[in-house]
């Protein structure tokens, strides 16, 4: 039996499905385009062509599998983004229901428990309780915290000696590498699952003022954390060609970290990252 892997066009997808294939299981890799399939089936993987809004194709990509690795990937063309999180979640459900894959690894959000005023946080909130219903399945939802990887976005000021923020520079809050995610799902479909249960990622708390500090530490220069209003979030989006729906919904989780609505579920397992903000920092900022 292999373990399934969707998202391997991404950065966590990559992530697993390389980690199981270095660990010798057998896996098999969810893509939309064949043609995206030939480098993974020259590292050994087989692959499966199917939309994860397509619950018949995805069905058909699970059948006999051992687990898999599922998440509703970010887009920024859908015309209504709530409604696209809701088809994919929907088609997943069916999926694992119709192939009886014992075991799913999902890739949620911190916040994810909360049923409201999280952007589009709301939307894996959603899944979480459409997965839940399917009793036959063991659901892991590997709720993670901010993704370092979204910082790239604004080291293009560096060279003004500042980085925008709209959350306050000293709110820290729980951030992981892509890397670890993608680590840890890998662990977590190897572990097996067992009913439904909620794993953590992320942490220690970093603030826009730690990776300003960082960033100083590795170029030697000085950088400072400019803020910016969240009544600026909207406009600032759209203007970059987010459809406003979107954009709206960021604003409301921009909000809801600010005001300390989204964090951690109390009680629930929690797995701090391994890789730190300098360490992410030194590989990703420019040359």
């Amino acid at each position: 039996m292999a373990f399934v892997v969707a998202g391997v066009s991404g950065h966590t997808g990559q992530v697993v499905a390389e980690t199981l294939l270095a660990q010798k299981r057998a896996v098999k890799v969810v893509v939309r385009d064949a043609a995206k399939g030939s480098p993974w089936k020259a590292k050994g993987a087989d692959v499966a062509v199917a939309d994860l809004g397509d619950a018949g194709a995805l069905t058909q990509a699970l059948k006999g599998a051992e687990g898999a690795y599922v998440l509703v990937p970010p887009t920024f063309t859908a015309p209504n983004f709530r409604a696209y999180q809701d088809r994919l979640s929907t088609a997943i459900a069916d999926a694992a229901r119709a192939s009886r894959v014992p075991h799913v690894v999902f890739l949620s959000s911190i916040g994810a428990q909360l049923a409201s005023d999280s952007g589009p946080v709301v939307g894996l909130h959603v899944a979480e309780e459409t997965f839940r219903r399917e009793k036959a399945t063991a659901w892991t939802f590997l709720r993670a915290g901010y993704f370092m990887e979204n910082l790239g976005a604004l080291f293009a000021t560096l060279p003004q000696g500042f980085i925008p923020s709209f959350l306050p520079a000293s709110l820290g809050i729980d951030m992981i590498a892509t890397v670890d995610i993608g680590k840890q799902a890998a662990a977590l479909l190897v572990e097996g699952g067992k009913g439904t249960e909620v794993v953590q990622l992320g942490g220690p708390p970093i603030s826009m003022n730690d990776v300003a500090a960082a960033i100083g530490r590795i170029t030697g220069k000085p950088v400072r954390v400019q803020e910016a209003p969240l009544d600026a979030v909207v406009p600032t989006f759209t203007g970059l060609g987010m459809p406003k729906d979107l954009a709206e919904l960021y604003r409301e989780m921009l909000e809801g970290f600010t005001v300390g609505r989204i964090g951690a579920e109390p009680g629930m397992r929690r797995i701090a990252g391994t890789t730190s903000i300098e360490t992410f920092l030194r590989g990703a900022l420019p040359k």
